[in-house]
């Protein structure tokens, strides 16, 4: 095994992170970015750094989980999702299940979140929940504290800001507690396997199967497949795709949005 293999080793069973499930040229970028900022010239110099200081082992995790994110992003992503994904399935039940894969600081559960919230006016009986995972078990407690800088609510209205955020005396905005409520958030590692019972009405994964490899994401979008329920949604990002070796078990819904909906006859 060379230097750069044993790194990875070391990454894998220091971190919890499976390096396997990122391109090689992705983590490289990663791995160089943190040692000109730590001064190492090579990847054994920099293995015996990471091994000594747990503050740079928390940096190397955050750098290669990281994933830049705000409310809404994608605007018509998450208007079809008001106008007409959620109310299919409220035709159809009040029980509504939701998974965010990858859900980095929160941003898109929270805007789930807030559509439920709107969307329970008109659904008393409503009960539901968003499952969000991340493998940072750092960004996950930011998370969970909902609290955000204004830029990362430029997408909402001024009346969504008002009636699902309070403006804090620093200038930052909180959610508020009838939205995160809704949300619960667990550390989860995408390749280890569902993180809750199956059944889902909904899952999205946007802008994190970039880092895999196409193998990893068909293993991901089978099992993804096998989580849903019968007719249950999956959300994928504006830049992703569906490779052909799995399309099958997915029809389009709103292929313009990267919406998708289960075929359960597919296997």
């Amino acid at each position: 095994m060379d230097d750069f293999g044993r790194l990875l080793a070391a990454i894998e069973e220091s971190l919890g992170i499976r390096c396997g499930q990122y391109k090689e040229d992705y983590i490289k970028r990663r791995l160089f970015s943190r040692m000109n900022a730590t001064d190492k010239k090579d990847y054994a110099d920099y293995h015996a750094y990471l091994l000594s200081n747990p503050d740079e082992r928390e940096r190397l995790k955050n750098a290669l989980t990281i994933n830049v994110t705000k409310f809404f992003r994608d605007p018509e992503v998450f208007e079809a999702v008001k106008r007409d994904l959620l109310p299919a399935i409220l035709k159809k039940k009040s029980r509504i299940r939701i998974w965010s894969a990858g859900c980095s600081s929160g941003e898109e559960p929270y805007s789930y979140a807030i559509i439920l919230s709107e969307l329970s006016f008109f659904n008393k009986d409503m009960n539901a929940l968003i499952i969000a995972t991340d493998i940072d078990r750092e960004i996950l407690k930011r998370a969970a504290e909902g609290i955000y800088e204004r830029p990362a609510l430029e997408n909402l209205s001024d009346s969504q800001v008002r009636r699902h955020f309070t403006k804090r005396p620093d200038g930052k905005f909180e959610v508020k507690p009838a939205v995160r409520e809704r949300v619960r958030f667990q550390s989860h590692d995408l390749m280890g396997g569902v993180p809750a019972s199956r059944g889902l009405d909904v899952i999205s994964c946007r802008n994190v199967t970039i880092y895999f490899t196409d193998e990893q994401k068909n293993d991901l979008n089978r099992m993804f497949h096998g989580a849903l329920a019968p007719g249950g949604y999956y959300i994928i990002g504006m830049s992703e795709f569906l490779g052909k070796e799995i399309a099958h078990l997915f029809k389009p819904y709103r292929p313009r949005e990267k919406i998708f909906v289960k075929d359960p006859a597919a296997g």
